[in-house]
């Protein structure tokens, strides 16, 4: 048994058009969880905490490459074990499953005093805001996914070749799992040309070619000597996640899968769905795994954007995930609000 830190940011919801937001102006806090490594021990860490008076709570999980960088809601914004300033056990394989890494969420929000919260996740943070609620629906009563839908694990289990097969742009996952340490050395090689590379909008978009080779990740910008900064990004917000994500790099990027189980999701869930991603068409995806079947209190939106349209459109996504805030109660406690939705 070992301990992993979380490290904490807190802040209000609020979102400027054309300012950019200082995570520096906010202090870092941190907060040891316990973590399992299962081939040898060694001690961890994984947190940061804003608005703490708020009675309204959302914890925000990040997706991959990332990080999370009104006054109504308090904000719980994690690094997730293994990135940024948050610690990793040695073997990635088998410490940091989805109920790994709920565990972590539950840890994290004990540590500020929360005993019930929103999770809102983007990318693979949204898959552990999924798992989080349906492994703890006592602590996580509602939940937002933003750009890809509930990847459930019922029924007949599909590798990412098969994935890929379906949706090309999904061949690097391939490529990931199969060459782990060549793809973790090339992406580390320089961090900033890895993030640029990754993080693009409709209008600044990748090679058409990016995301289409098993056997490398990067060589769709081999003939672009200088990648355009981060387009959502102010240079100052850039900077501070490039220096933020340099610590952990990319050396914890593959996580494994769910533990199987029951997969039904009883409490309200927002999927935010982007039109424009290149990675995949993920209206189809949520249809061709039949995530509402799952999901009996799901309100599914769509907007334009690519894989970020919580960034590269924010005002669009406020006013979405606003409205949904809107529409829930919560005057009974996490439990109640369960039963009641059942009932």
């Amino acid at each position: 048994m070992h301990w992993s830190t979380c490290l904490v940011l807190s802040f209000s919801l609020s979102f400027v058009a054309g300012v950019a937001f200082d995570p520096r102006a906010y202090t870092i806090q941190s907060t040891s969880c316990r973590a399992v490594d299962r081939v040898v021990d060694e001690e961890i860490n994984i947190t940061i905490d804003v608005n703490p008076t708020a009675e309204k709570n959302i914890i925000m999980v990040h997706g991959w490459p990332s990080l999370w960088i009104q006054n109504e809601y308090r904000m719980i914004a994690i690094d997730v074990r293994g990135f940024g300033g948050s610690t990793h056990p040695a073997d990635v394989q088998s410490s940091s499953t989805l109920a790994d890494i709920t565990g972590d969420l539950t840890c994290v929000l004990e540590h500020v005093g929360i005993q019930s919260s929103i999770c809102l996740g983007h990318d693979w943070g949204a898959e552990i805001c999924y798992e989080a609620a349906r492994r703890r629906p006592d602590i996580f009563y509602a939940m937002v996914g933003v750009t890809v839908p509930y990847l459930h694990a019922a029924g007949p289990f599909a590798d990412s070749a098969q994935l890929a097969a379906v949706m090309p742009k999904l061949a690097y996952q391939v490529f990931f799992e199969n060459h782990t340490k060549e793809a973790v050395a090339e992406l580390n090689k320089d961090i900033r040309r890895s993030l640029r590379a990754t993080l693009r909008t409709v209008n600044s978009a990748p090679p058409d070619s990016f995301l289409t080779s098993t056997s490398t990740y990067l060589s769709a910008y081999d003939n672009v000597t200088e990648i355009p900064p981060i387009p959502f990004f102010a240079s100052s917000e850039e900077a501070y996640f490039i220096e933020r994500f340099s610590i952990q790099k990319f050396d914890h990027t593959w996580q494994s899968a769910q533990a199987q189980g029951n997969y039904t999701i009883p409490q309200p869930v927002l999927s935010v769905l982007p039109l424009n991603d290149p990675v995949a068409d993920w209206v189809f995806a949520a249809k061709y795994l039949k995530s509402a079947a799952f999901l009996p209190q799901l309100t599914t939106k769509t907007m334009e954007g690519a894989h970020w349209p919580h960034l590269e459109h924010s005002q669009v996504f406020n006013g979405i995930l606003r409205a949904w805030l809107e529409t829930l109660h919560y005057s009974l406690t996490p439990a109640q609000r369960i039963l009641s939705d059942e009932l």
